[in-house]
């Protein structure tokens, strides 16, 4: 084990609130190996980068000597997580949860060691707690309670339903620190809530109570909302190299400097002097570059970053796409926008019909893949490098 201040120091990085500090340090200095959960729905097949924010902090605990435990949220899943959601969420199938389960298994151990690392289901126990064990848990919390959290209290102030499941799912997530007997809890801060529900529970358990530990929520391509499949602003870990290379660069310079904090391995250090180098002049396009290589290098290999970074050589800097450009935000006034009208409205052509014009001489581009058909209609939000002719760019975010 690390002397404990210099543990302290690592699993600070990054973090957004540690509750309670004070109780953390306590049982680093201890010197004993920690009990460390952190919980995933398996609501969809794959994971994202959004997700692996908390499995880099995992990552950092077990390198530090401690007991991860990745706990697959197989009957929370089957409830559906309330947090941010203004409508009740479908629940899933046993037989979707189960599946996509299976994926995150795999997925998860190209960040974390598996000799190193429990996984459990939350199954294992709640089915056990059984029906007047559910009952029980849900006499220890009064609804004025649940109404305290952020997301209820909007929906029943605007008489928008609840359903009484929902009500469970912040007391399952905290009965999982009871069962699991966990000293540290990771989560988003959207999860404040469920993560302190935990504490509740352990106290009322007779149990030490765990630390929470908050990790931000990473914003997705489009720098504004948090990086989700349903926004369609994300980078899979399972994306292709040059998909996720393609991505990584499209996001601004400003959101590249977030990104390193919340996803590269790279010591601080080492990122303090990159920021100072593009402080110095340096082209910030080279440095989101590394980016792009250490992220595909880790879920793919080297060679495929490498490659990665040369079909973007290939596609993009041989045909002179100039680093400074016109930044335009497009709106969706409906489910989808032709891109003729996109064209326009972002002042890349003067009529929709000069865009349709343009398209058929092959001089319109899209991140360097020419455009053939004029009815194109553009729905995934996000942003993307949009060229017409030899000299028009624009980056252009569909809101």
């Amino acid at each position: 084990m690390s002397d404990w201040q210099n543990a302290f120091n690592e699993i600070k990085r990054g973090a957004d609130e540690i509750l309670i500090e004070d109780e953390l340090i306590a049982r680093l200095k201890e010197g004993k190996p920690l009990k460390i959960k952190a919980g995933f729905d398996p609501t969809a097949p794959d994971l994202h980068l959004g997700h692996t924010v908390l499995i880099n902090k995992l990552r950092t605990f077990q390198q530090l000597g401690h007991e991860v435990i990745f706990l697959i949220g197989d009957f929370t899943g089957l409830i559906g997580d309330p947090t941010g959601k203004n409508v009740t969420r479908k629940p899933l199938s046993k037989e979707d949860v189960l599946a996509n389960a299976e994926t995150y298994k795999e997925q998860v151990f190209k960040i974390l060691d598996p000799a190193k690392t429990t996984v459990r289901f939350n199954s294992e126990w709640m089915d056990a707690l059984g029906a007047a064990g559910m009952i029980k848990l849900a006499a220890s919390q009064t609804v004025a309670r649940m109404l305290e959290r952020d997301d209820f209290k909007k929906r029943y102030g605007n008489n928008q339903p609840i359903a009484i499941h929902e009500f469970l799912y912040p007391l399952v997530q905290g009965w999982d620190s009871v069962a699991l007997e966990s000293d540290v809890e990771l989560g988003g801060t959207d999860q404040r809530f469920n993560l302190l529900m935990g504490r509740e529970l352990q106290k009322s358990q007779g149990q030490r109570q765990q630390t929470v530990l908050m990790m931000p929520l990473l914003e997705g391509l489009d720098g504004v909302q948090k990086m989700s499949k349903s926004l369609n602003n994300y980078i899979g870990i399972t994306d292709a190299p040059n998909d996720m290379f393609g991505k990584i660069m499209s996001i601004s310079d400003d959101l590249m400097w977030r990104y390193f904090d919340l996803l590269s391995f790279r010591p601080i250090a080492e990122i303090d002097a990159l920021k100072a180098a593009v402080e110095g002049g340096a082209n910030p396009r080279d440095t989101k570059i590394e980016l792009a290589k250490e992220i595909i290098a880790r879920f793919h290999d080297d060679a495929a970053a490498e490659g990665a970074h040369q079909d973007f050589i290939q596609r993009f800097q041989k045909n002179a796409i100039p680093d400074d450009m016109p930044e335009v935000t497009v709106h969706l006034e409906g489910e989808a926008m032709g891109i003729a009208n996109l064209l326009k409205a972002a002042n890349l052509v003067n009529s929709t019909s000069d865009a349709m014009r343009m398209i058929k001489q092959g001089a319109v581009k899209i991140n360097g893949d020419k455009v053939e058909d004029t009815k194109l209609q553009l729905s995934e939000k996000g942003e993307a490098v949009y060229q017409v002719g030899k000299r028009k760019f624009a980056r252009i975010t569909l809101a």
